[in-house]
C-alpha cells in the first residue's frame, strides 16, 4: 500500500499504516539562551510552519517538540542544522463542541486503557477547529478508539494551511 489509499477503514494510510497520524519532532537543545530562535529561523524561507511547540527544560538540555506543516521538509531542515531528532508519531485530534472536550477524550482513552503520555495544543485550527496532539501508549488502540467514539482525526495534511 502506497501512502494516501484507503483501506476501507475509513482510515487513510500515512506512511505505511492503516491509520492517520501525525509526526512529531524531538530536538535536544543545548540550555543557552538563543538556542530555540536559531532552530526556529531555520524554517525562514521554506515552506514550513511550526504548527504545534512543547518544551522541557532540563539542567544541561532542553527538549523541543515540534509538529510541523510540511514533516518530510522539516526534517530535512533539522536535520542538515545537524541536530539531534527522534521522530514520532502522535494523534491529532479535534476538540469537539462540547463545555469539557478534554474530559470526553481522555474518558474514551481511559475506557480503552490507553495512557497519555504528552499533550499539547496545535497553534493552527485545521478545519477551522482547536485540536490538539496526543501521544499515547498505544497509538493504534488509541486511534481507533477515538474513531469508533466518533471524534474527528488530524492527519499531517490538515496542517498544510497553504496548500
Amino acid at each position: 500500500m502506497s501512502s494516501g489509499e484507503d483501506t476501507g477503514s475509513g482510515l487513510a494510510v500515512v506512511r505505511g499504516r492503516n491509520y492517520p497520524s501525525i509526526r512529531q519532532f524531538t530536538v535536544f537543545l543545548e540550555n543557552r539562551v538563543g538556542q530555540l530562535l536559531e532552530v526556529v529561523r531555520r524554517f525562514e524561507g521554506t515552506t514550513v510552519k511550526i504548527v504545534a511547540l512543547s518544551i522541557t527544560d532540563a539542567a544541561e538540555c532542553a527538549f523541543v517538540r515540534f509538529l510541523l506543516s510540511h514533516p518530510e521538509e522539516g526534517r530535512e531542515v533539522l536535520e542538515r542544522a545537524g541536530l539531534a531528532i527522534i521522530e514520532s508519531d502522535l494523534i491529532g485530534v479535534e476538540l469537539p463542541e462540547v463545555a469539557q472536550p478534554l474530559l470526553q477524550i481522555c474518558t474514551a482513552l481511559l475506557q480503552a486503557e490507553v495512557n497519555i503520555v504528552q499533550a499539547y495544543p496545535l497553534l493552527v485550527r485545521p478545519r477551522g477547529r482547536p485540536a490538539v496532539a496526543l501521544m499515547v501508549d498505544n497509538i493504534d488502540i488509541g486511534l481507533e478508539t477515538l474513531a469508533a467514539k466518533g471524534f474527528a482525526m488530524i492527519t499531517e495534511a490538515d496542517l498544510r494551511s497553504d496548500d
